[in-house]
């Protein structure tokens, strides 16, 4: 029985229920009344049900599409502003003891190189991505309690926090690990970690199952209810994904909302941030075996429906994608990219190493985060370096009540002000520098609250007299 608030993963990820969404959908696809009263709800900004959103994925009406694309543009605008949050991934250890197929570092792949940084190495990694001006990081490490136990992830975490180069240090660290024991979880808790990231890689029970087919990975239910524990042990800001390309993107997207919502119903908090990774070419993977690609126009399409559907959560997309894809769903409502990326152990200190052949996929935007940086801001985004919520207690429930009024921009829109001004006098290059004072000059014209505008501007002249880390 399909039931959001049970903590059973196959009730609240009904099978039944996914098919019953996909038939529905399906049904009503070119229902023109159906699909403006579900558009006429969504207009209130108050978000979807996973049958109403799975219609609108499925309805292939172009001018209805239209006004998809159009309420998604808006509603990421009104929720998130033009500003894009900037980060980097930091690869710990490939050693994995999973059998997760559509990935190199599954247990049996016995050429690709197996590394794991120590201590020493990630000062030096962090050390690197300080001086490309990164504050905030998202660690990975394959399952593998032997090379990568807990301890070595919470020593990591205090390694990176420890750190302070220059101008730079990391603020905030998110974790993307298997999943793991509330006891654990509580742990990463109590190392101040941001947003806990899981990708569910299939909601799909038999898929997933052979998709894992060895490893504790192999778990659907363990790996599902992973939220829970987390949520249990205090950690309030989550991360839901997919991958897409594994299975049917329409069933997919019916899960993925489903686990919004069950989050929602027992915490009363959803998804912090939702991922919209794609199969990408890797080691020994090769894309084009798995029979569920899906094109930018379809990868587009999901992003903007998600919006719709979850408009207070902020949604990722990693350098997996193409400069003209990220270009393309970045007004349709993604709010956080990653930028001059490296998804291999080891490969930020000495690029020019053979760091690349333990890389866990391709890197398809291959451009310096001041290059990304710059190309964000003449696009007229505001490139976000801000971890101020996290510091300042606006977790969880705190975090959702202000987005969800559309008031989060008071906070936000200043502190990634402070943060680019910081960005643009400890590490742009003199091209992007320029593009970015005059950037931050019209931002603050915009500032509507006369004492916030004030507050900046005096922070901003503080900040080009070398100090640093201001927050509202």
């Amino acid at each position: 029985m399909y039931n959001p608030k049970s903590v059973n993963a196959e009730e609240f990820i009904s099978h039944e229920e996914i098919l019953d969404t996909l038939e529905f959908a399906e049904k009503n696809k070119n229902n023109i009344e159906f699909i403006n009263k579900i558009l006429d709800k969504a207009k209130l900004k108050n978000g979807l049900s996973h049958r109403e959103a799975s219609v609108l994925l499925a309805c292939d009406i172009p001018s209805k599409n239209e006004e998809i694309f159009e309420l998604a543009q808006q509603i990421k605008k009104d929720f998130y502003g033009n500003r894009i949050v900037l980060f980097a991934p930091l690869y710990l250890s490939n050693y994995c003891i999973n059998g997760c197929v559509y990935c190199p570092y599954h247990l049996k792949n016995k050429h690709i190189p197996r590394k794991k940084l120590s201590q020493e190495d990630i000062k030096n990694e962090v050390i690197a991505l300080q001086d490309m001006g990164h504050k905030r990081l998202a660690i990975e490490a394959g399952e593998d309690p032997v090379n990568n136990p807990i301890e070595y992830i919470l020593e990591s975490i205090d390694t990176i926090y420890s750190i302070k180069h220059k101008n730079g240090a990391i603020r905030r660290v998110n974790v993307n690990i298997a999943a793991t024991t509330v006891e654990n979880y509580k742990k990463l808790h109590d190392a101040g970690i941001g947003t806990y990231i899981l990708f569910q890689e299939t909601y799909h029970k038999d898929s997933y199952e052979k998709l894992h087919p060895t490893g504790p990975k192999h778990d659907y239910k363990w790996h599902t209810e992973a939220m829970d524990r987390a949520m249990q042990a205090g950690i309030d800001d989550v991360g839901l994904g997919v991958l897409y390309g594994l299975e049917s993107y329409k069933y997919e997207f019916a899960g993925l909302l489903m686990h919004a919502e069950h989050l929602e119903a027992v915490y009363g908090v959803g998804p912090h941030t939702i991922s919209v990774p794609r199969i990408k070419k890797a080691d020994d993977i090769d894309p084009n075996t798995f029979d569920n690609g899906i094109d930018d126009d379809i990868f587009a399409k999901i992003v903007a429906c998600i919006r719709i559907a979850v408009p207070y959560t902020g949604m990722i997309i990693s350098t997996r994608e193409s400069q003209d894809c990220r270009k393309r769903v970045l007004s349709l409502g993604i709010s956080q990219i990653s930028g001059g990326s490296k998804t291999s152990v080891g490969g930020y200190f000495n690029p020019m190493s053979n760091s690349d052949d333990s890389a866990q996929f391709d890197v398809s935007d291959t451009r310096s985060l001041d290059d990304v940086v710059r190309w964000l801001m003449e696009m007229n985004y505001l490139p976000s370096f801000c971890t101020a919520c996290y510091r300042n207690g606006r977790t969880g429930d705190r975090f959702m009540e202000i987005c969800k009024q559309q008031q989060i921009h008071n906070f936000c829109q200043p502190n990634a002000l402070m943060t680019l001004k910081e960005y643009l006098e400890d590490y742009a290059t003199p091209t992007t520098k320029a593009v970015g004072e005059k950037l931050i000059l019209n931002e603050v014209d915009m500032l509507s609250d006369h004492n916030i505008k004030s507050i900046v501007k005096a922070n901003l002249q503080k900040i080009s007299e070398g100090m640093r880390d201001f927050v509202f």
